[in-house]
């Protein structure tokens, strides 16, 4: 009788979870390529495998490289531990330094601005002991080396609440120093001075700076400075004059018309209020560059 053939299981085998990535499978199986393997196995059967040196020379290079290789990080750390001290002591001395010179140069400011005190007190007391004409007080608050109250106008101009930055190219204010047109310029605190000066102001000071013939008004980066002095806003122009002359004129000048757009404009807050009685002080110091005494002789001699 013939014998069956055997019956195999139809039940498939499981399949590896990792069949589909059987190339990074190979690899990570067989990092070492064959060739390398066997080459590497007939290293270890004649006995060159990896390990330490098998001659005494080789172990005494080995053992001078690991020598070498301490004193070198020896030194260097005995060099860093050198340094440190010297690197700090010199530091602590430059900071000390700058101290020094720091404190030096705040003496020196202040005895400038006692020199500049004692100039403005002798200058005004020369422009009030000079002749009998009743002119000199007329002269002191003109050239703003006198204090000055009396009836007048409050001008408060700020930046907008939120400052934006751009602009219509046809518009006056579209220039290379006025790219944030929500914020107050020199160029704008100029144009409210001048407009209150045409209008009739006798007297003008900005955040309590006076004005003289002889002050500017201009730019530092985003600052403006009035006299080489920074000025934060807003800024509060008082001007003694007609009061409400002075406001009505002012309002109705171009530069007052000019305030308005900036109001209008750009968000520029800008205040106009009468005062019956605006106090200014005097100018930190009045520079005379070219001046010449008068006499009634020298009266005569132009006439």
């Amino acid at each position: 009788m013939p014998q069956q053939p055997p019956v195999r299981s139809s039940v498939p085998r499981p399949q590896r979870p990792d069949a589909s990535m059987s190339l990074i499978t190979n690899v990570m199986d067989h990092s070492l390529d064959d060739g390398y393997a066997e080459a590497a196995a007939r290293k270890r059967a004649r006995g060159e495998g990896a390990g330490m040196p098998k001659t005494l020379r080789a172990r005494l290079g080995l053992a001078g490289g690991l020598v070498l290789a301490a004193l070198v990080v020896t030194v260097g750390a005995a060099q860093a531990r050198v340094t440190a001290p010297v690197v700090a002591r010199e530091r602590q001395e430059l900071i000390d330094r700058i101290d020094r010179e720091t404190t030096a140069a705040d003496k020196l400011e202040s005895d400038v601005d006692a020199l500049r005190d004692d100039v403005s007190d002798r200058q005004r007391s020369a422009l009030r002991a000079s002749g009998g004409s009743g002119q000199a007080d007329l002269v002191g608050v003109l050239a703003g080396a006198t204090t000055v109250h009396g009836p007048g106008v409050k001008v408060v101009v700020n930046d907008a609440k939120e400052a934006s930055s751009g602009g219509d190219a046809a518009n006056p204010r579209e220039t290379s120093g006025f790219s944030d047109t929500g914020r107050v310029r020199d160029h704008d605190l100029q144009r409210v001075v001048n407009g209150l000066w045409a209008s009739g102001a006798e007297a003008v000071a900005v955040n309590g700076q006076r004005l003289t013939a002889l002050s500017a008004i201009r730019a530092a980066g985003d600052a403006i400075l009035v006299d080489n002095r920074p000025l934060v806003p807003p800024y509060t122009v008082l001007a003694v004059g007609d009061g409400e002359r002075l406001g009505s004129r002012f309002q109705d000048s171009p530069d007052g018309l000019y305030l308005h757009a900036l109001e209008d404009n750009f968000d520029i807050r800008a205040t106009i209020a009468t005062q019956s009685d605006v106090r200014l002080p005097a100018a930190p110091s009045v520079i005379v560059r070219t001046a010449q005494p008068y006499t009634e002789k020298t009266e005569k001699g132009t006439s």
